[in-house]
This record gives structure tokens, C-alpha cells and sequence, in this order.
């Protein structure tokens, strides 16, 4: 199926339509959530909400990109924000905490596990994940977006609405920040 066949199938609310584009964006859409959240289980609701959004807002799609851009899009955007709750969530708590409402923590990060990761590797996975989640959202996502999903520059920059020029900006920042945050590892844990 093409993607106008498939742009048009959703379109009228085919129903093979939708269960093609889930076939076809289910793993791309997972795999850019978990890099960016590093938690499984939201990685899988941001997922379903992604589709969800895509079915409902399809009539809305203008055709000025590729579908895989405007759906890695409504990833990426999820996902950010999603984190961003998480974190006004985290601070409230705390701030509960301290007034004494609550002494439980709010979030328990579970154990890293991303399907691109060998086992063996899974222990080195999760400390050069928990370093990338320290980089500024913009760098954090242009890197995930390049390194782990593999997409192009011009891909990257799309999805991001900005230039190649400054998504390869983007990456070299956050190679650099990446490079003095591991350098920095063997420190803290001393």
C-alpha cells in the first residue's frame, strides 16, 4: 500500500487502513517513545496515544511532509510533554513531601530495557541513557532521533522544524556534553 492509499483509507476510516499504519509505525513510534521516556510502560501508553491522536486528527494532515514526519512529530511531542508533566509531578511531590502529605516516592524508575540493547550490553545501555536524559530536550532528542531510530539530518530536522545545518549543531553539542558527562562518571561514583 502506498501512502496515499493509506493516507486515503484512514481518511475514510478504513479500518485495514489503520491496522496497516500501526503495522507499519508501531515499532518506529515505540522504540523513539522508550528513548526518550526510558520507561517501558509509558513508552507503550505514549504509543497507543500517538496512534489515537493520528486516526483522530488524520483529516488535519496537510500532506507537507512525509507521514512518518508528522508522526514522529506527535511522538517526539508527546513524549516531551509527558516528561515535562512527570517532572511539575515529581516537584510537587517533593514539595508535598515536605509539608508532610505524603512520604512516598512518587516515581520509581523500573529497570532500563530497550529492544535495540543486547543483553551483555544492557548495564552500559542504562548509564549512557540516564547521561543522554541529562542533555538539554533539544539536543536529547535530536540524538536519540539520529543515534538510536537512525534517521537522517534532514529527517531529524523535519520532524524537529528546523534546519540540517542546526540539527547537525544539535548533535555536536550533544556529542560534546556527552563526552564530559561520561568523562565526569568515574568521579561521582568515587
Amino acid at each position: 500500500m502506498t501512502e496515499q492509499e493509506l493516507l486515503f483509507g484512514l481518511r475514510h476510516g478504513e479500518e485495514s487502513a489503520f491496522k496497516e499504519l500501526v503495522t507499519r509505525f508501531q515499532d518506529k513510534v515505540f522504540n523513539t517513545a522508550l528513548g526518550l521516556l526510558q520507561h517501558h510502560t509509558e513508552a507503550e501508553d505514549i504509543a497507543q496515544e500517538v496512534f489515537i491522536q493520528v486516526y483522530r486528527s488524520i483529516q488535519n494532515f496537510k500532506g507537507e511532509s512525509l507521514l512518518s514526519t508528522w508522526i514522529y512529530r506527535i511522538t517526539v511531542t508527546k513524549s516531551l510533554d509527558h516528561l515535562r508533566s512527570k517532572k511539575r509531578k515529581k516537584r510537587f511531590g517533593f514539595l508535598s513531601s515536605l509539608f508532610g502529605d505524603s512520604n512516598m516516592p512518587l516515581y520509581e524508575p523500573e529497570d532500563f530495557n530497550h529492544p535495540g540493547v543486547l543483553q551483555e550490553k544492557k548495564e552500559d545501555a542504562a548509564i549512557l541513557f540516564k547521561v543522554i536524559d541529562l542533555l538539554p530536550e533539544n539536543q536529547r532528542t535530536a540524538f536519540i532521533l539520529n543515534k538510536v531510530e537512525d534517521l537522517s539530518y534532514r529527517e531529524i530536522a523535519a520532524i524537529l522544524n528546523t534546519t540540517e545545518s542546526a540539527v547537525d549543531s544539535l548533535l555536536q553539542r550533544a556529542k560534546g556534553n556527552l563526552r564530559k558527562k561520561l568523562n565526569e562518571l568515574p568521579l561521582m561514583q568515587q
